[in-house]
């Protein structure tokens, strides 16, 4: 199975803050999961802690590499740019990650939220999103019990399996 891609600075265990979460389903395939992440004014519609999205470019519907745009998470606003991207192709997984950041000096939080999408065999894709973060409010959080992140990735992997299969059944 495929892994995810770090920048340095943001490499699990030399940051502030990480979280895993991972699901593999039958029935769904990269290209059914892939539209619902790249679609991010789609997010609130699966998802409850994603909210006010906009693109910094109002012609921009989808997200790609370089795609610059805000929401608000976990009660922060986060501003953010598309660093990865590649959409599904056959025998290769899907990607996508944003470098996110909120608040300044000592209140400041640095994000790479990845994602990677991966068809399996016998009709089965794999879903992985990990986030690692930098800065106080980061600490804060890791430190924070039940974990935020962990219960709110895997709210989010909920929401986005769901969604995907309730389009695929719609035909």
């Amino acid at each position: 199975m495929s892994a995810i891609t770090w920048p340095e600075a943001y490499l699990p265990g030399f940051t502030d803050n990480f979280a895993s979460n991972e699901a593999i389903c039958a029935g769904l395939s990269a290209a059914d999961i892939f539209p619902l992440l790249e679609q991010a004014h789609l997010w609130p519609s699966y998802y409850a802690n994603s909210a006010n999205i906009r693109f910094h470019n109002p012609q921009e519907r989808v997200l790609k590499l370089g795609s610059r745009f805000y929401f608000e998470t976990f009660g922060f606003p986060v501003e953010a740019e598309v660093v990865e991207y590649a959409p599904p192709a056959s025998g290769e997984p899907a990607r996508i990650a944003w470098h996110g950041w909120a608040g300044e000096g000592t209140d400041r939080l640095d994000v790479h939220h990845a994602w990677l999408v991966e068809d399996l065999p016998q009709n089965r894709v794999r879903i992985l999103t990990q986030e690692t973060q930098n800065g106080n409010p980061a600490k804060e959080l890791a430190k924070t019990r039940p974990n935020p992140m962990l219960n709110g990735h895997q709210q989010w992997l909920d929401g986005l399996i769901a969604a995907a299969t309730a389009r695929k059944k719609k035909g």
